[in-house]
């Protein structure tokens, strides 16, 4: 009786419904193991798949429908699972085995349907998540043609928060992604740049020919709020998945970059802690003592001392954001340092294990026109960048002027670092 256990808990491990073809119900059995070689040949098929054409597989796990389908099959085969786990229980007459070993094949048939069937019902809810995530996330329809070879994405990062009115982009960047190589050139444009100036036909061109100057609040993060206080200027921003602020940020920035900005991406820095409390916090290496704090307190709230120090998403968000003894150029480097941080220090590990209060955070974070359709070509372009070099040009003195802005000089510069290059790839 103890083999006959061991061997009816081992098939049902290794073939699901093979306990039942020998030992039970037969026509229980035949569906069972159908359905699991049926999966097995939907999951050979996937492998192959990704070995030969990839972003395939990228097209269905960030597609709704896809999502869908794969919350469903890891569902079923969870129940599925389960169900011939406790037929297979049955089967094997506990009562009939001696204490010892009766405890024995339990435990390890309970240890079994955890690890399977459990594992299958946590991949129908993450799946949930992820296709809820992308349904909250990204709100765009149609899909950008790359210009002049690239696409190029507005990097806002807003300022909401309990303690303020509104939003307004406390961090601007735009990156410029190459269309066939993926490598990408980050571009930052100071918060405190005046006298920004529009894309032609931008709706505040007429009234800002001269460039956004109406003196000392005229700044580029001030005209957001100005946007969404004129929405008329954007009508049909709201319907497009944006926001007259949004749009209004996007004329801005092609036109002090001299680029064509085809998408953008707003993240919120409140929601930003959470992000970071979900992948367990992120080290950064702090150059030299910082206070930090609101810097209307008489006090500050505390320091990050020198050296490296491993941050929860409150004080990685206070370390981007401290304006004491330092300037916006300094935070604009220092919240570099988070993102870059955060991209090399999660790993794939972590994102599995935490994935649903990673997706969770997300939602609450990011908001981009980017449609789902091109999340695919991303994820592709994504993989090849990443193993190049990525160009970073900031837009600050003393190479640049923030006060009166020589346009002329910095669409030079954008050109030249946006400009193909053959970049050996980096080990």
């Amino acid at each position: 009786m103890a083999r006959r256990a061991w061997w009816l808990v081992a098939l049902n491990l290794l073939i699901p419904g093979s306990a039942q073809l020998l030992a039970g119900n037969r026509k229980v059995g035949r569906f069972a193991v159908s359905t699991t070689f049926f999966l097995w040949g939907l999951a050979l098929v996937a492998l192959v798949t990704w070995l030969v054409a990839h972003t395939a597989i990228y097209s269905i796990v960030t597609s709704v429908i896809g999502l869908t389908a794969l919350q469903v099959l890891f569902a079923a085969f969870a129940i599925l699972w389960t169900i011939l786990t406790l037929d297979t229980l049955r089967m094997v007459r506990l009562v009939k085995l001696a204490p010892a070993a009766g405890v024995l094949v339990a435990f390890v048939t309970v240890a079994g349907l955890v690890l399977t069937a459990g594992s299958a019902g946590y991949a129908a809810v993450s799946t949930g998540a992820a296709r809820s995530a992308l349904s909250q996330i990204f709100g765009g329809s149609s899909m950008a043609t790359p210009v002049d070879g690239r696409y190029n994405i507005l990097l806002l990062g807003g300022d909401a928060g309990p303690d303020r009115t509104g939003l307004r982009p406390d961090s601007t960047s735009v990156a410029s992604v190459d269309a066939v190589t993926g490598a990408t050139t980050i571009i930052g444009i100071p918060r405190n740049l005046e006298k920004a100036t529009f894309t032609k036909g931008s709706p505040l061109w007429g009234p800002f020919p001269d460039g956004y100057n109406c003196g000392d609040q005229c700044l580029i993060d001030y005209i957001y709020t100005y946007a969404e206080e004129h929405p008329s200027l954007y009508p049909k921003a709201t319907e497009q998945g944006s926001s007259p602020g949004i749009q209004a940020m996007m004329d801005a920035a092609g036109g002090v970059t001299g680029l064509t900005i085809q998408y953008f991406a707003l993240i919120d820095m409140q929601g930003f802690a959470d992000l970071v409390d979900a992948v367990g916090g992120v080290t950064v290496d702090v150059p030299a003592r910082l206070a930090y704090g609101p810097v209307t307190a008489k006090q500050p709230y505390g320091y990050f001392e020198a050296g490296k120090q491993h941050l929860d998403g409150a004080l990685a968000l206070w370390y981007g954001r401290s304006r004491y003894n330092g300037s916006d150029f300094d935070r604009m480097e220092r919240q570099r340092q988070v993102q870059t941080a955060i991209i090399q220090q999660v790993q794939p590990s972590v994102v599995v294990t935490k994935f649903q209060e990673i997706a969770a955070a997300g939602a609450q974070v990011i908001k981009t026109d980017v449609p789902t359709a091109a999340i695919p070509g991303f994820i592709d372009l994504a993989g090849k960048g990443r193993k190049l070099p990525v160009t970073q040009l900031e837009l600050v003195p003393p190479q640049f002027d923030n006060g009166n802005p020589n346009y002329d000089k910095i669409h030079a510069a954008v050109k030249v670092a946006t400009s193909p290059v053959t970049a050996t790839p980096t080990p």
